[in-house]
């Protein structure tokens, strides 16, 4: 399965996070790492709570905004079974709690804050999803 090349909404989507990430840090003085926003909003603490959901919360509709203003409906197909990406979000969960943070995290802002731990963090995150999709699509024959 291949994916569709979109040049253009892939770098409009990039620009947006990249800005979103600037103006949490710019305002907040947070780092846009979505793992950290959602543990912070699981347990608020006070005066924290506010920004963590609304940034949520504009993760979530912001697909429903695009289809308003675009008529195109953000595409999405699931080719994984549910159970296996239930085992994958928990891999990924205790992954976050050993790296320090998630992909959006270092990837997005650490590497851009010319972190050394977040430029590591991610070439690992790198290799790990390259050979976990060599395995399933040559080893295993999956996808």
């Amino acid at each position: 399965m291949l994916t569709e090349f979109t040049p253009l909404p892939a770098l409009a989507g990039g620009m947006l996070i990249g800005l979103s990430a600037v103006l949490l840090m710019a305002f907040h003085g947070r780092i846009a790492g979505m793992t950290g926003i959602l543990a912070g909003a699981l347990r608020p603490i006070a005066g924290d709570w506010g920004w963590r959901a609304a940034f949520l919360v504009g993760a979530i509709i912001a697909p429903v905004l695009v289809l308003a203003v675009s008529g195109q409906a953000v595409s999405f197909t699931n080719v994984v079974p549910v159970p296996l990406l239930i085992v994958g979000g928990i891999v990924v969960g205790i992954g976050v709690s050993f790296g320090g943070g998630c992909t959006s995290g270092h990837g997005v802002c650490g590497i851009a804050r010319l972190s050394s731990r977040s430029i590591v963090a991610t070439a690992t995150f790198m290799l790990a999803a390259f050979a976990t999709l060599y395995v399933a699509r040559h080893i295993l024959g999956a996808f």
